[in-house]
């Protein structure tokens, strides 16, 4: 329920924002005279915006699944299967949430949680990640996982998402109105040039900073899900340890639709500031740093 009322408080504050922004500017009057609805285009970006985030949501178990080739293993004999199964069940237990779905898949060591709602999730090991590391390593890393489930980061991810896209749509298409009728002077009942290759350009540009600004947010969501598996584990060892091994081991690649829930990546050079992960050393450092 809290999680529906900050996501209409997000809606309502995007909305609120913008009008008071557009205001401010002056740019309602030049916008209106030209023939752009504020009302209209608000509630366009907000549909835009939050549209595709949202959908991506509720579809984001079902397309773990198909783009991994993840299998459920709730109810696998197989022995190893159990104790992943058992290992989820506890952590579960321990963070208060329902028992999500346990699923393995072929591939480089790695591991993701997904789902729409916290008390339906899925967490994913991947057979690399069973096969490279000690089982302490195995469980902090589902302590990870089960963490960023019970901190509802699939659902906070989406809000933010639904932000940026919001602004990325409501002001590149301001801009090039006030490009096509104050600047280039277009007096035609219809958008122009000016504005057709403006509003292209500004979803780009402003596109790029919305993608910095989110993957700012899930690396310290990253931070936040390290500590939480510590939290469930007990003590912090594990942990660190488990991080330490990822460091030194391949992530391999991930669907692009996954890599932000994965444990681990590996950025370098300037796409550092697009990493939906902060640097393993970092990680360790915070971790051993936390109370």
């Amino acid at each position: 329920m809290k999680r529906i009322a900050l996501f209409l408080l997000t809606n309502v504050a995007v909305m609120v924002v913008l009008g008071i922004a557009v205001n401010l500017l002056g740019l309602n009057r030049y916008l209106s005279a030209s023939g752009l609805n504020l009302g209209s285009l608000l509630g366009f970006s907000l549909v835009m915006g939050f549209g595709g985030a949202i959908i991506s949501l509720l579809i984001s178990k079902p397309m773990a699944k198909w783009t991994t080739g993840a299998q459920v293993i709730n109810d696998s004999p197989d022995p190893t299967h159990q104790w992943l199964v058992g290992s989820v069940k506890r952590f579960a237990e321990r963070a208060g949430i329902a028992m999500p779905e346990v699923a393995i898949y072929d591939g480089a060591p790695n591991a993701f949680a997904t789902g729409a709602f916290k008390n339906s999730a899925l967490v994913a090991v991947s057979t690399g990640l069973v096969q490279s590391m000690t089982r302490e390593e195995v469980e902090a890393v589902i302590g990870h996982e089960v963490a960023h489930v019970a901190n509802g980061d699939m659902v906070t991810m989406t809000l933010i998402q639904g932000v940026m896209n919001t602004f990325v749509v409501f002001l590149s298409r301001v801009i090039g109105y006030v490009v096509d009728r104050l600047i280039l002077r277009n007096n035609s009942e219809r958008p122009g040039v000016g504005y057709m290759i403006t509003t292209v350009v500004m979803d780009l540009l402003l596109g790029v900073l919305a993608a910095m600004i989110v993957a700012w947010f899930s690396r310290q969501r990253e931070f936040r899900a390290d500590a939480g598996s510590a939290q469930l584990l007990g003590r912090k060892q594990p942990m660190i340890n488990a991080l330490a091994r990822l460091g030194g081991l391949d992530p391999g690649e991930m669907p692009k639709a996954m890599a932000a829930m994965g444990i681990s990546s590996r950025p370098s050079g300037l796409m550092t500031l697009f990493s939906t992960h902060p640097p393993m050393e970092e990680r360790i450092a915070r971790l051993r740093e936390a109370p």
